[in-house]
């Protein structure tokens, strides 16, 4: 089968990553890139309690474009084993089961819930984390019965979505009704996300919470917050007009655009009923501010915005991919004890008065038609069309684009 790999090759990543800061379009145009579309075998199942999954639609995630623009820290390289299929947001046909699986079938309509946990692993008893339903904070990641890989689409042995087949454990699998249809299934995973970081950080009644970025993560925080019917007042702020006209369409009261100058830090405060402060030099500052902030993009800019927009003794939650920040100033962290916590990926949480893995939330909110995220999906490729596709999901201004997917 065709797949889309990453192969971590050290004299190419140098080369690749010193060409790429000239011409961006080296990460992917060039020979010397660590991403090449390879003729692989399809993976083989572990064992009998692992089923194969016929891809249908594959998603690229910002997490990709960060890897295949190497901007990726080395710190979680531990977790990850090379060469890799890229590509963790799936939904498809199971095609293969082992012999152990019983309560799933040959043809059945299903996402993938990525987290490679003790489960997957084959590790017992479960570490402390996942015995809590934290698969995301696994302590097993890198070692197990699989090769190491924090999700599917970043281990060697299970493949991922873009290619035409992956391998999961059977823990791994959620069953789609009828009524989540295949657009929305590919939504789930970053819809997760979404979920997970609401969840674990709610809103109070009547809060102000502001969204920074609206790529998929930051719309499906709006969407999140409205499927769940919190009643808090949500205010955006986004660099492009489809950018905003979707943040309005998923349910944020207000939507602020990013200027080059400094008037969308004047709007901003004056939203949140506070006052803009100017130091003697440098940056101005806000005195008042949102009770929560959900950071969705990792730059320096966002972060410091996040940290300006805040209250005093308000909340900020990083969703954002940052790794290395140069030059943030964390003044008003401690000047207004501000409240910092980081999201990663899902887990298992409370809804409704019990537990339920996030995906599976995510899963029952679609087919109870509290959200529709098909809308997201702008554009559809091929694999042999991959250096087209990343090329789309790179430039969201020139192309308009949200949520490109692989269709193998």
């Amino acid at each position: 089968m065709k797949a889309i790999q990453f192969d971590l090759n050290i004299p190419k990543y140098a080369l690749s990553k010193a060409m790429g800061k000239v011409n961006p379009s080296l990460y992917v145009n060039s020979p010397l890139s660590c991403l090449q579309l390879k003729e692989v075998d399809v993976p083989k199942l572990p064992d009998e309690e692992w089923v194969e999954v016929k891809v249908k639609y594959g998603g690229i995630c910002g997490s990709d474009l960060n890897l295949i623009s190497l901007k990726d820290s080395p710190a979680t390289s531990p977790f990850i084993s090379f060469p890799f299929t890229m590509g963790h947001e799936i939904v498809g046909t199971v095609s293969n089961k082992g012999a152990s699986v019983e309560h799933l079938s040959v043809g059945e309509r299903v996402v993938i819930d990525p987290i490679l946990g003790c489960k997957a692993r084959g590790v017992t008893p479960l570490c402390s984390e996942c015995e809590k339903g934290n698969d995301n904070l696994c302590k097993h990641m890198n070692n197990g019965s699989i090769s190491p890989g924090l999700l599917t689409g970043t281990c060697k042995d299970t493949g991922g979505s873009w290619s035409s087949h992956v391998v999961a454990h059977e823990s791994q699998i959620i069953k789609l009704p009828s009524s989540v249809d295949d657009a929305n299934g590919v939504l789930i995973e970053p819809f997760s996300c979404a979920l997970h970081t609401v969840l674990q950080n709610p809103p109070e009644e009547n809060d102000t919470v502001f969204v920074i970025g609206s790529g998929v993560i930051g719309i499906c925080v709006i969407a999140a917050l409205r499927a769940l019917d919190y009643k808090c007042r949500v205010v955006a702020l986004v660099k492009y007009k489809f950018q905003g006209e979707m943040a309005s369409r998923f349910g944020a009261d207000e939507v602020i655009y990013v200027t080059k100058g400094k008037e969308y830090i004047s709007q901003a405060a004056n939203s949140f009923a506070a006052d803009v402060l100017y130091p003697v030099f440098g940056e101005p500052i806000v005195h008042g501010g949102a009770d929560i902030i959900y950071e969705c993009v990792g730059n320096k800019k966002s972060l410091h915005d996040a940290i300006r927009f805040a209250r005093k003794g308000g909340k900020i939650v990083l969703l954002g991919l940052a790794s290395y920040v140069e030059n943030l100033d964390m003044t008003m962290i401690w000047l207004n004890e501000l409240e910092i916590k980081g999201s990663f990926a899902y887990s298992t949480e409370q809804f409704r008065g019990e537990k339920k893995r996030t995906l599976q939330i995510a899963v029952d909110l679609i087919a109870e038609k509290k959200v529709d995220l098909s809308p997201l999906i702008t554009h559809t490729f091929s694999l042999e069309e991959y250096r087209e596709a990343i090329a789309t999901a790179t430039n969201k201004k020139k192309e308009q684009t949200m949520k490109v997917v692989f269709e193998p």
